[in-house]
């Protein structure tokens, strides 16, 4: 049988009810007590990386879970992590950048009510995702909710307190697990040898526009961080008026080395700034990266590893374009071109 190492990190699946609302405090081993079924198709050992609501989780966080994994990647098959829903679509993307086209599974899994609770989705999902990770043609990283396994570049949080909180954001989803048994739809590939990237640079602050919104924010955000993803209506752009000074201040912060990155805030289809003149002169004159299709989460993670692998414009731009575990549907060159 395979081996898989459970890495436990909070959340509401480890949570129960205090004065306070729920607050995580089971342990791993408490954790798989509730799934005794698992112990007949693996062998698992656990591990209590963290106990946070996921709220807390940071991008620290992110490199102490990739730690654990690089630590212990020559004694185990593959690799589940219990992780809280409120950022375990950021956290799922930031893995698959850490850890990329990893040759060996990565499942990330939670709930909407704790493991203890009569009625949750926990117990389901937890033994899903172990049966996911032992799955001959699991590799790379992805979260395993609601019998549906959601690639890690791809996955949004949809729903507040639905069993069914997580969806796929263009992209198949790559196999459902009904009756303990895993059905794929999409074969993975992995890296014959995995890379480990140690090191994020978290100085990336988002921009969500609305009507009114004043270009002194973005140069604050410019000013205290290394980049700025603006997230845009529709197709994408910014207001394209004197009275709003987007232009001068893209310029301006531009011409002193920091990266502004275009997003919609349209979850499905995308970007493309080329459509409406308040995104294509923008693009055109200053050069803009565009997300396109990618999901904010991927955007956000993929620019803090970017940042810090690369020291210039190119650099980062190069490697913001490179799809990485299917991120973008495809190739962009390093003038946003696909």
């Amino acid at each position: 049988m395979k081996k898989i190492l459970m890495l436990a990190t909070g959340g509401t699946i480890a949570s129960r009810q205090t004065e306070a609302g729920l607050t995580p405090v089971l342990t791993s081993e408490e954790l798989m007590s509730y799934v005794p079924e698992v112990g007949g198709f693996c062998r698992f050992d656990t591990r209590q990386l963290l106990n946070l609501d996921s709220t807390n989780i940071q991008p620290e966080h992110w490199l102490l879970m990739e730690r654990a994994i690089e630590d212990a990647w020559d004694k185990y098959d593959g690799f589940v992590i219990c992780h809280g829903t409120d950022t375990m679509a950021f956290t799922a993307a930031a893995l698959s950048y850490l850890i990329p086209d990893s040759p060996k599974p990565i499942v990330v899994t939670g709930a909407q009510k704790p493991i203890d609770m009569p009625v949750t989705d926990a117990r389901t999902n937890l033994s899903d995702a172990f049966r996911y990770a032992v799955y001959p043609g699991a590799r790379g990283v992805q979260i395993v909710f609601d019998g549906k396994v959601i690639l890690g570049t791809r996955a949004k949080k949809t729903r507040t307190k639905s069993y069914n909180a997580f969806s796929s954001i263009n992209y198949p989803y790559l196999a459902i697990i009904q009756d303990g048994r895993v059905l794929p739809y999409i074969e993975r590939h992995g890296r014959a040898e995995p890379v480990f990237h140690r090191e994020l640079d978290d100085k990336v602050a988002l921009l969500k526009l609305i009507p009114g919104t004043s270009a002194e924010i973005l140069s604050y955000m410019l000013e205290k961080c290394d980049a700025v993803v603006i997230e845009s209506y529709g197709a994408g752009g910014v207001p394209y008026h004197e009275q709003y000074h987007f232009f001068d201040e893209i310029d301006k912060w531009e011409g002193q080395g920091k990266t502004i990155v275009m997003t919609t805030q349209v979850p499905n289809e995308g970007s493309d700034m080329t459509i409406y003149k308040v995104g294509h002169e923008i693009k055109e004159r200053y050069g803009l990266i565009e997300a396109y299709d990618m999901t904010l989460e991927a955007a956000v993670t993929k620019l803090m590893w970017a940042l810090a692998l690369a020291k210039d414009r190119a650099g980062i731009k190069r490697l913001f374009y490179t799809p990485v575990d299917h991120d973008l549907l495809y190739p962009i060159d390093t003038e946003g071109n696909s």
